[in-house]
């Protein structure tokens, strides 16, 4: 079988090859891809044999980044089953529910979260669980090493022979303002479809890659983990992202190349050891989920010599859609780039009509790394895509004459002031440009004159200092009046997610009383 056993054909190619290093535990221990794939057969057979998971069964995850989260990814493509990362930040109570909604037939979790898991094991929820798998030790009641129950396994290969591109992988959830995550399901075609794209993205079979994104997070598994692993390349896990150890990883093992997002870049400028950093063996650094500000890319580049590479994706769609070259990162500032070789784009006005240059509309999308739509969800899955096939992403942007796109803002980020639409991202692009701002969040709040007026909240860099009466001057020097936050709060920290990315919901909570 050629598709799902990706490791069985890395044992195949490159059995000696470095394939993953687990920074995340003691000893940083290292694995071939001979010994990543007699990992994934062990655990197979035990899923297959003592579990009985077969093709379309789920098990899921709850555990920090670590080796754990590929054995079982890479062990259940093998018998063309399900993946299912949860968010590791989720309450019992969420979890419960999504646990009830996907049904897993085993659940393994890591020793951080044995308490969540004991709750989850006590309710209704955790009916379909036949089995708890415990990273890190005993763990709650009847749970099994995962260690050894995966060591006592047969190593004999396994296959799925009637898996097919279109069987799904993995589900991946979506963060939702309202409700549960929807689930999107990732199937093997679109798996190959954006490992193609990221080879168009400049990908080699010689790169070292230094993951920081969640796991239970596309940026984490899919970006560019599993296509390193079909390229043969090297990869190095961390349990989660701290800025000191990142800049020590780059430097010791020579990592080529680096993604992250705006936060984690402005996060390691401000690392202990961030002087003294050595990145020169970085061949470019990629950032997603937002427009990087322009300071931030000409301060990597005077300092490190950092050669940046943009870009835009999402669960459902690639992940990978959008590239901008290191040569467009200050001439196209803001920009998320061009599609990728294989995905079509256009911008569309309220009736789905395509819109000219310059013309703020929907985005919207076409390509073979589409998801096949959302778990045990078709209204959903029927409404995110329209009858030409065009897949809405509920973001607000537009195309120049150069056919490169600027995400202007989320739909459900865009706020209305006075009648007049405002865009927090662009307020937070020129926040960033004041020489004392280190982190900017703008959300919209309710207001009985004017609907909504908007809220700046900012992260001051360590030693500076500015007041809200003056970042508000510089906001009026720079923006039209009705843009302008009516309020500045200062905060020690933003609220991140656990992919890096600021939690504004949170925000607009903490403040809309």
């Amino acid at each position: 079988m050629y598709i799902g056993d990706y490791l069985g054909r890395r044992d195949i190619y490159t059995p000696d090859r470095l394939a993953i290093i687990d920074a995340g535990k003691p000893g940083e221990p290292k694995f071939t891809y001979a010994q990543l794939n007699d990992r994934a057969n062990r655990l197979a057979n035990f899923l297959k044999q003592e579990v009985g998971v077969g093709k379309g069964a789920r098990v899921g995850i709850f555990a920090r980044d670590g080796i754990e989260h590929l054995d079982l990814f890479f062990a259940l493509s093998k018998l063309a089953a399900i993946h299912v990362a949860f968010n590791w930040r989720l309450h019992p109570q969420e979890l419960g529910r999504l646990v009830e909604d996907t049904t897993p037939k085993a659940l393994i979790y890591s020793d951080d979260f044995r308490l969540t898991i004991a709750n989850v094991q006590a309710s209704p929820a955790s009916a379909s669980i036949t089995h708890y798998l415990h990273i890190d030790g005993p763990g709650v009641a009847d749970s099994l090493l995962f260690d050894a129950v995966r060591d006592a396994a047969p190593a004999d290969s396994v296959t799925c022979e009637t898996l097919d591109a279109e069987d799904i992988a993995a589900l991946l959830f979506t963060g939702g303002t309202t409700g549960l995550p929807k689930a999107a399901q990732i199937s093997h075609r679109q798996i190959a479809w954006n490992t193609l794209n990221t080879v168009i993205h400049d990908v080699t079979h010689n790169d070292v890659y230094l993951n920081v994104f969640p796991m239970f997070h596309t940026g984490g598994l899919l970006v560019y983990t599993v296509p390193q692993v079909i390229f043969g390349g090297a990869t190095i896990l961390t349990r989660q992202f701290d800025p000191a150890q990142v800049l020590d990883l780059i430097k010791r093992y020579r990592v080529t190349f680096f993604a992250g997002v705006p936060t984690m870049y402005q996060m390691l400028t401000q690392a202990p050891n961030w002087a003294s950093a050595d990145l020169s063996s970085l061949r470019f650094c990629t950032s997603g989920g937002a427009p990087l500000p322009a300071p931030l890319v000409e301060k990597y580049t005077a300092e490190k010599k950092i050669r940046f590479k943009q870009g835009f994706g999402m669960t459902e769609f690639g992940p990978g859609i959008f590239a901008l070259a290191p040569e467009d990162a200050i001439r196209k500032a803001g920009s998320i780039g061009r599609p990728n070789f294989y995905v079509d784009a256009r911008i569309v006005d309220d009736h789905d009509r395509p819109l000219g240059p310059h013309q703020v509309g929907e985005l919207v999308l076409k390509g073979p790394s589409y998801c096949s739509g959302y778990w045990a969800n078709p209204d959903a899955s029927a409404a995110a895509v329209d009858a030409e096939g065009w897949f809405h992403t509920g973001d607000l942007a537009y195309y120049d004459e150069g056919w490169y796109f600027f995400i202007v803002d989320r739909l459900k980020d865009m706020f209305i002031s006075g009648g007049e639409n405002v865009y927090p991202a662009e307020i937070e692009a020129v926040l960033y440009k004041h020489p004392a701002v280190h982190m900017a969040a703008v959300v919209g709040l309710p207001d009985p004159k004017w609907g909504e007026v908007g809220l700046a909240c900012v992260v001051l860099k360590p030693g500076a200092a500015a007041s809200a009466e003056e970042l508000v001057a510089f906001m009026q020097e720079h923006l039209a009046r009705y843009k302008v936050p009516r309020r500045v709060e200062f905060l020690d920290a933003l609220p991140i997610s656990a992919a890096g990315k600021i939690l504004k919901r949170e925000l607009r909570e903490r403040y809309a009383g």
